[in-house]
């Protein structure tokens, strides 16, 4: 049996969550929430990027350095 079940959304939850959510932060709230969770999201990405840049760098440098000897 799949664990992954309980991810499995339909679009009732899905409406349930948008209801809870409206009564917790009310209607004026959300964009800013909606505003941090994407530059959150982004920062996220940007990080990453910057990881797989440094990654890279040091994998072309050993490189270099094994075909020099």
């Amino acid at each position: 049996m799949n664990s992954f079940v309980f991810l499995a959304i339909g679009g009732y939850q899905i409406v349930l969550i948008v209801v809870v959510v409206l009564l917790l932060f009310g209607g004026k709230k959300i964009p800013e929430l909606m505003k941090g969770l994407g530059s959150g999201i982004k920062e996220f990405k940007d990080a990453s990027k910057g990881g797989e840049e440094e990654a890279s760098k040091s994998k072309d440098s050993i490189d270099n350095v094994l075909e020099d000897k």
